[in-house]
C-alpha cells in the first residue's frame, strides 16, 4: 500500500468527478481501478469493507465511498477533499444544464445518448463485480449469502434488511459453528431528509423524489422530474446532483446550492462518524464476520443492479453488440479509463440514432 498526498487524492477524485459516467455501480468500479489496481492506496479487502460500510448508512453510495476512501487515506482533510472534488464537477455541469433548460424551456433529446451508454456501463460493472467477488466471496458460506442477497433483491426485499440481516446472519452462523418556495430553507431541509434516510441507488431516488416533489409538495411536474433524472444520468459524477437541477428549477441558483448541500451533507457527517470504527471492527471475531456477511451481501446487490442494467440496456442487436465490445475492451485492456467506452457508446447512439 502506497501513501498518497492530499494533492494525489485531489487529482484522482477530480478526474473521477469529471469522467465517472454511468451511475453508482460504474463509479464504484472506476474507484476500484484507481485506488486498488493503479495506485495500490488500498487493498481489495479494505475497499470491500468501505463499500460495505457505505451500504450500511443512508445516502448516495458511490459518493460515500469516495468520502470513505479520502477519510481512510488522509483523515478529515482527505474526507473533505475526496468528497468535494467528486461532487463539484457534476454540480457545475448540472447547474449549467439547468440554466439552459430553464431559459430554453426544453432540453435536446438525450435518450439515444443514454441508450448507447448503458451497454458499456453494463460491461464495466460486470468486470468490477467479478473482481469484487474474488475478495468478498471467500467460501461456501459467503457464496450462499451473496446468492440469497441477489434472490431476495429480485423479490423486492429492502437493501437495508439485506445488508444488516445477512451481515448478522453470517456473524451468528460463524460464531455458532466457530412550485417556487417562499422560504428556500424548506428546500434545503427536504434534501437533507432525502440524504439522511435514503438507502439505495438512483432507482430508489427516483421513487422518493416522485412521491415528495411531484405528488406531496407539487413543486415539480412529472416531465420536469424526468428531465432532472436524465440530466443526473448523462453527466459524470454522483447521480444525486439531480438535486442541483431540481433546486435550480424551483428557486434558481440559491435553490441549486441549498439542494446540493442538503442532499450531500449527511453523507459527510455519517462517514466522519463511522470511519474511526470500521477497521477496528475487524479485530472483533463477531463483527469481522458481520463485515464479511455485509460484503458478500453487497456483491449480491451489485449483481441485482447488473441484472437491472442488463434488462434495461441489452434490448437490441446494436446494444448487445456495443455491450460485448465494451466488455472485450475492458477485459483485454484493463488500464483503459472506463469513462471512454461509456461516453463513446452514448455518443455513437446519439449521433447515429439507430
Amino acid at each position: 500500500m502506497t501513501e498518497p498526498t492530499l494533492k494525489d487524492i485531489f487529482k484522482v477524485f477530480l478526474k473521477l468527478g469529471c469522467t465517472a459516467f454511468g451511475g453508482p455501480a460504474a463509479h464504484i468500479a472506476m474507484m476500484r481501478t484507481e485506488v486498488v489496481e493503479k495506485r495500490k492506496w488500498l487493498t481489495e479487502n479494505e475497499l470491500m469493507d468501505l463499500i460495505g460500510a457505505a451500504n450500511l448508512i443512508p445516502g448516495p453510495n458511490s459518493t460515500e465511498l469516495a468520502i470513505f476512501i479520502g477519510a481512510r487515506l488522509k483523515g478529515w482533510r482527505g474526507l473533505i477533499v475526496s468528497g468535494l472534488t467528486f461532487i463539484l464537477p457534476a454540480f457545475f455541469m448540472v447547474l449549467g444544464l439547468a440554466w439552459v433548460y430553464v431559459n430554453m424551456k426544453s432540453f435536446p433529446d438525450t435518450n439515444y445518448f443514454l441508450i448507447g451508454m448503458r451497454p458499456a456501463v453494463f460491461a464495466v460493472v460486470l468486470v468490477a463485480i467479478y473482481k469484487f467477488s474474488k475478495t468478498a466471496i471467500t467460501g461456501t458460506q459467503t457464496s450462499v449469502i451473496g446468492i440469497i442477497s441477489f434472490l431476495m433483491s429480485l423479490y423486492g426485499v429492502h437493501e437495508l434488511i439485506l445488508i444488516f440481516g445477512l451481515g448478522f446472519l453470517n456473524a451468528f452462523y460463524k460464531k455458532a459453528g466457530t412550485k417556487k418556495l417562499s422560504l428556500p430553507p424548506e428546500l434545503f431541509f427536504f434534501f437533507v431528509k432525502v440524504g439522511s434516510v435514503l438507502f439505495g441507488s438512483g432507482y430508489v431516488l427516483l421513487a422518493y423524489l416522485q412521491r415528495g416533489l411531484v405528488e406531496d409538495h407539487k413543486w415539480l411536474t412529472e416531465l420536469q422530474l424526468m428531465d432532472a433524472i436524465t440530466i443526473g444520468q448523462v453527466t459524470p459524477g454522483p447521480v444525486f446532483t439531480t438535486a442541483t437541477f431540481i433546486g435550480y428549477i424551483i428557486n434558481g441558483f440559491e435553490g441549486a446550492a441549498l439542494s446540493t448541500i442538503g442532499i450531500f451533507l449527511p453523507s459527510f457527517i455519517f462517514v466522519a462518524l463511522v470511519t474511526p470504527f470500521i477497521f477496528k471492527l475487524r479485530k472483533s471475531e463477531f463483527f469481522s464476520a458481520f463485515l464479511d456477511g455485509v460484503n458478500a451481501a453487497s456483491v449480491g446487490l451489485m449483481v441485482y443492479i447488473l441484472y437491472l442494467l442488463g434488462k434495461e440496456s441489452l434490448t437490441t442487436i446494436p446494444t448487445i453488440t456495443l455491450g460485448a465490445l465494451a466488455l472485450f475492451l475492458h477485459a483485454k485492456f484493463p488500464k483503459i479509463n472506463s469513462a471512454w467506452p461509456i461516453f463513446i457508446g452514448g455518443l455513437i447512439f446519439f449521433l447515429l440514432k439507430p
